[in-house]
């Protein structure tokens, strides 16, 4: 392996290990420079499981607190953002799960603005496409964001979620089918 290749390869991977270096120095200007580097990513994954951007951003700033609050714990076994996708994806399932069950609890005269629906995740032409993800399950619709919204490789996506590539491209087909058959309900199919 050449030396280019060698650094090209490691160059994000470093300076994310460089920057926990410094913040764990109590160095809270690189927490600020990894917040900024990760946060559009790290939004986009909340928002593609909540479906709700004033709730993403509830969730961002929580995951991001989790990452400073546990970030002696991070092992350096995975490349850093791995550890804080895993994170987001988690967190966001957990809000999705405690906002369902708030929904389920309201009183039946509470007004609808009180608990937020849903927003698009992604503005789409067709409608049908935010309606069919607003039904799946959070968990589907994670890696469904991970992979066509971050676009990450089924390796990153089963490092994500801690599990094998063959169960992340498993769970991927299943959320496919799962959002095919949603859009075709929806009039969507072909």
């Amino acid at each position: 392996m050449s030396k280019l290749y060698q650094h090209v390869k490691t160059d994000s991977f470093d300076e994310d290990l460089l920057l926990v270096d410094r913040i764990l120095r109590e160095d809270h200007h690189a927490f600020q420079t990894l917040y900024a580097k990760y946060y559009d990513r790290v939004y986009a994954i909340a928002r593609g499981i909540l479906l709700d951007g004033d709730e993403a951003m509830d969730a961002v700033q929580e995951i991001f607190t989790l990452v400073y609050r546990n970030l002696g714990r991070f092992d350096r076994r995975s490349r850093f953002s791995t550890w804080l996708f895993r994170i987001a994806v988690n967190r966001s399932i957990q809000q999705a799960r405690r906002l369902k069950w708030k929904r389920l609890q309201a009183p039946m005269g509470e007004s609808v603005e009180a608990i937020p629906e849903s927003e698009p995740v992604i503005e789409h032409e067709d409608p049908r496409i935010e309606a069919a993800m607003a039904k799946m399950h959070p968990n589907d619709r994670a890696i469904l964001t991970l992979f066509y919204w971050d676009e990450l490789s089924l390796l990153e996506i089963a490092e994500s979620l801690g599990c094998s590539s063959n169960a992340a491209k498993t769970r991927l087909f299943r959320a496919r089918e799962r959002f095919r058959q949603l859009f075709e309900e929806l009039g969507g199919g072909a």
